[in-house]
C-alpha cells in the first residue's frame, strides 16, 4: 500500500482529472435510471397476490386502473369528458354508464348494482382502465395529463393515481432533502473542525461518490424511490468519517516536520487500514438487507453497500488531490473547534461506572419490551400528505360510493352463471361489502336485452377467466380487511379451487406477511455479520458481544420511544433502521475500542487507558454522529411524506443514541471485561491486565481490613 499510496500523490491531478470526466456517464446513467414508486411490486414473485396480479395484467389489462369522481355535473359533460381521457396515450379503455346504455334511458331503470356502481350523492365515477401496470411511466404520464383535463369538481383516485402523486412529491422534494443535508452537515463539520474550508472540500469529495453511486444503478435497472430519497443523504452521513480521518492524519504528518506529498502519501497508507476496516462493517449492515423476501431490502442494501464502496475508493483516490490543493487555505482559515474533548467528562464516566451499568441492565429490558410493542402500519396511502389530489379522490371515493379498497377475483370461465350469482351472493352477505360488479349480474330474464352490459362483459371476461369486482369499505392494512380476504379465499375456492384474488388489499396482506419473516432473518444475519468482522479485527472471542449489545441498546431504545410517545411506523422502518444503525454506528465502538488496546500497550492502567480513550475519540464520535444527526433531522422536519419522515427522524435520533451509549456504556463494560477480554483476546496487552488484576486484589484486601 505504500508504493500504491506515493503513485496516488504523484499522480494525483491526472487521478482529479479523470474522477471529474468520469463525472458526465454517471450524470447520464443517473438521470436514465428509473425509479419504482410502488413498494408493492418488490414482493416475491410467489406471492399469491403477486401470482394473481399478473394475471389481471396479462388477461384483463387491470393492473392499472383510476377511478374518476365526478361532482354535480351533467351527465353530458361527463360523457365529454369520458370521450377526452379516452383518447390519452396510456389509456386502454374507459367504462361509464354512457357504455352500456344511452343517456336517453333513464336511470331509474337501470339495474340497481349498475347504478350503485357509478352514481352516489349526485356524483358519478368513470372508471379508466391502463395499457400498463399502476407503477409504469406510461401509466404516471397518462394520470398526469388526466389531472390537467380535471376542474374542481372532477377528482381522479385510485392507487394508480397515488402512485403518480407519490412520483411527483418525490422528484420535487428529492433534491431540497439533499441542500438541507449538506447545509447541516456543513455546520456540524464547523463545528468539530478547526477549519472554514474544510467541511467545503469534504463536500466537494463526497460529491464523487454520490454521482458514481447513482449513475451506477442505471446497471440494477431501476431502484425505489426510497432509495432514490435516502441513498444520497444516508452515503454523506455513513462516510464523512472517512474524510476526517484523512484530513486529521495528514495534518498530523505535516507537524512531524514531513513535506506536502510525503504526508499524505504517509496519511494515505496510515488511513487506509482504519478506513477499509470502518468501512466493511457498514458495507455488511447493508448486504444483510438483501437476505429480505421483500427486494426492497435488496434494492437499499445494494445501492448503498455500493456507495459506501466507492466513498472509500474516492476518499483514497480523489480527496487528497483536493486537500492538498487547497491545503494553504485549510491552513489559514482556522478558528478554535468547539467539539473538542472533555476530560472531565471521561472522568465522571470512569467514575461512576458501575452506576452506569447498572442503569444499562435496568433500561435494557422495558426498551426491548417498547421496540416489541410499536405499533406499525402498511397503509402506504396512509404516509401521504392528505391535501394530495390523489388522497382527496380516494377520500371522494370513501364518502360517496363507500369503496375505498377494491379486490379483483378471478375466477374458470366455465363456472356456470348460477354459480357465479351463488357465489356473488356470497360475497355479498360478508360484512364491509359495498358492491360487486360483475357480468352475470346484469344479465337474465328480466333485464331487457337493449340494457345488457356488454361493455362490463369485455372488460370482464376472457377466453379462460371470468372477473368479479368487490369494493370494500375496509381501508388496506387492517386486521378488518385481512380477515375479509381470508374469507373471499374461501367462499371463492369452494366454485373454484383455483380461484385467485388480485388488488392492492390482497399485496398488503402478503406484504405484511412476508415483512413479519423479514425482520427476524435481517436483524439475526446483520448481527452475525458484524459479530464475525469484529472477532476477526480483534481476533476476540469476547469483544465482539461487547460492541454489538451496546449497539443493540441503542437500537431497541430508539426503537422503542416510539411506543411511549404513542406513534406508529411504516412497515420499512422495524427491518432497515436497526442494521443502518448497527452498520453505521459500530465504527464508534470499534474506534474506542481500538483506542482502549493502543493506550494499554502503552503500559498505561486500564482506568488511565479508558480515560485517554474516552477523551481522545469524543470529539471524532460526536462530530460523525451529530452529522449523521444533522443530515437526517434536517429531512425529518421538511419531508411531507411520512414514510420519509419516520424514517429519517429514526435515523437521526439513532445517531444521538448511539453516540451517548459509546461515550458511557462501552468505556464502562470494556474498564470493568478488561481480565476477560485479555483472556479471550488474542495479542490484547496480558501483562497490563494481570498488573490491574493484582491492584484490583489488592485493593480488595486493604478493603477487607
Amino acid at each position: 500500500m505504500e508504493n500504491c499510496s506515493k503513485f496516488i500523490v504523484k499522480y494525483r491531478n491526472w487521478i482529479l482529472l479523470i474522477a471529474t470526466i468520469l463525472l458526465i456517464p454517471s450524470m447520464i446513467g443517473y438521470f436514465n435510471t428509473r425509479v419504482n414508486y410502488d413498494i408493492l411490486t418488490y414482493l416475491p414473485t410467489s406471492s399469491p397476490s403477486i401470482v394473481a396480479q399478473d394475471h389481471l395484467n396479462d388477461d384483463f389489462n387491470l393492473a392499472g386502473t383510476a377511478m374518476i369522481v365526478v361532482d354535480d355535473t351533467p351527465e353530458k359533460e361527463v360523457k365529454d369528458l369520458e370521450a377526452k381521457i379516452a383518447e390519452v396515450p396510456g389509456v386502454d379503455r374507459t367504462l361509464w354508464r354512457s357504455d352500456v346504455v344511452d343517456l336517453s334511458i333513464p336511470q331509474s331503470i337501470l339495474p340497481d348494482a349498475f347504478r350503485n356502481a357509478l352514481y352516489a350523492d349526485n356524483a358519478t365515477m368513470i372508471i379508466v382502465t391502463f395499457k400498463e401496470p399502476a407503477a409504469s411511466d406510461s401509466t404516471m404520464n397518462a394520470i398526469e395529463q388526466i389531472k390537467a383535463l380535471c376542474n374542481e369538481n372532477e377528482h381522479v383516485a385510485g392507487f394508480s393515481a397515488i402512485t403518480a402523486d407519490t412520483k411527483d412529491m418525490i422528484d420535487r422534494e428529492t433534491p431540497i432533502y439533499t441542500g438541507i443535508a449538506v447545509l447541516l452537515v456543513l455546520v456540524v463539520l464547523s463545528l468539530g473542525l478547526k477549519s472554514w474550508l474544510a467541511p467545503f472540500i469534504f463536500i466537494l469529495g463526497m460529491v464523487y461518490p454520490i454521482v458514481y453511486n447513482m449513475g451506477t444503478n442505471i446497471f440494477l435497472g431501476e431502484i425505489s424511490y426510497v432509495t432514490k430519497a435516502l441513498s444520497m443523504i444516508l452515503l454523506l452521513a455513513v462516510s464523512m468519517d472517512y474524510s476526517i480521518f484523512l484530513l486529521h492524519r495528514y495534518q498530523e504528518e505535516k507537524q512531524k516536520g514531513e513535506g506536502k506529498e510525503e504526508a499524505m502519501a504517509k496519511a494515505i497508507h496510515a488511513t487506509w487500514t482504519s478506513i477499509t476496516s470502518s468501512s466493511i462493517t457498514t458495507i455488511a449492515g447493508f448486504l444483510a438487507l438483501l437476505v429480505m423476501q421483500l427486494t426492497l431490502g435488496k434494492d437499499i442494501g445494494l445501492v448503498m453497500a455500493k456507495g459506501v464502496l466507492l466513498a472509500v475508493i474516492c476518499t483514497i483516490l480523489i480527496l487528497p488531490s483536493l486537500l492538498m490543493f487547497f491545503d494553504p487555505w485549510i491552513e489559514k482559515w482556522q478558528h478554535p473547534a468547539l467539539i473538542r474533548p472533555l476530560p472531565k467528562f471521561s472522568s465522571w464516566v470512569v467514575g461512576h461506572h458501575k452506576a452506569i451499568l447498572i442503569a444499562f441492565v435496568i433500561l435494557f429490558i422495558p426498551a426491548i419490551y417498547c421496540n416489541a410493542n410499536v405499533g406499525q402500519y402498511y397503509d402506504l396511502a396512509a404516509s401521504l400528505p392528505a391535501d394530495l389530489e390523489s388522497v382527496k379522490g380516494t377520500n371522494e371515493l370513501k364518502d360517496k360510493f363507500d369503496m375505498t379498497t377494491s379486490h379483483f377475483i378471478m375466477v374458470n370461465k366455465d363456472l356456470s352463471s348460477s354459480d357465479t350469482q351463488a357465489m356473488i351472493k356470497e360475497i355479498e352477505g360478508l360484512d364491509g361489502i359495498t358492491n360487486v360488479v360483475a357480468y352475470d349480474k346484469f344479465v337474465g330474464p328480466m333485464i331487457p336485452a337493449e340494457l345488457e352490459p356488454g361493455a362490463i362483459k369485455d372488460l370482464t371476461e376472457t377466453e379462460d377467466l371470468k372477473l368479479v369486482l368487490v369494493n370494500t369499505s375496509y381501508r388496506s392494512a387492517t386486521d378488518e380487511i385481512n380477515k375479509q380476504i381470508d374469507d373471499l379465499y374461501t367462499i371463492t375456492q369452494k366454485y373454484d379451487p383455483n380461484a385467485m384474488i388480485a388488488g392492492e388489499g390482497n399485496m398488503t396482506k402478503d406484504l405484511i406477511d412476508v415483512t413479519n419473516v423479514d425482520f427476524q432473518m435481517v436483524n439475526i444475519v446483520s448481527i452475525l455479520a458484524i459479530l464475525v468482522i469484529i472477532a476477526l479485527t480483534f481476533k476476540s472471542f469476547s469483544l465482539p458481544f461487547i460492541l454489538v449489545v451496546c449497539i443493540e441498546f441503542a437500537i431497541v431504545v430508539n426503537m422503542g420511544i416510539p411506543y411511549l410517545t404513542h406513534t406508529e411506523l411504516p412497515f420499512i422502518a422495524g427491518i432497515v433502521i436497526g442494521t443502518i444503525q448497527l452498520g453505521a454506528c459500530i465504527d464508534y465502538a470499534i474506534l474506542m475500542t481500538s483506542r482502549f488496546k493502543e493506550e494499554l500497550s502503552k503500559g498505561k492502567d486500564r482506568k488511565e487507558a479508558i480515560t485517554t480513550a474516552i477523551t481522545q475519540t469524543m470529539p471524532s464520535i460526536i462530530t460523525s454522529g451529530m452529522s449523521f444527526f444533522a443530515a437526517c433531522s434536517g429531512v425529518s422536519l421538511i419531508a411531507k411524506m411520512d414514510l420519509i419522515k419516520s424514517l429519517c427522524t429514526l435515523l437521526g435520533r439513532g445517531a444521538v443514541i448511539s453516540v451517548i451509549v459509546i461515550l458511557t456504556v462501552l468505556p464502562s463494560l470494556l474498564y470493568l471485561s478488561n481480565s476477560l477480554i485479555a483472556k479471550t483476546t488474542k495479542g490484547w496487552p496480558k501483562a497490563q491486565a494481570a498488573h490491574d488484576q493484582k491492584h484490583s486484589e489488592s485493593e480488595g484486601i486493604s478493603v477487607h481490613a
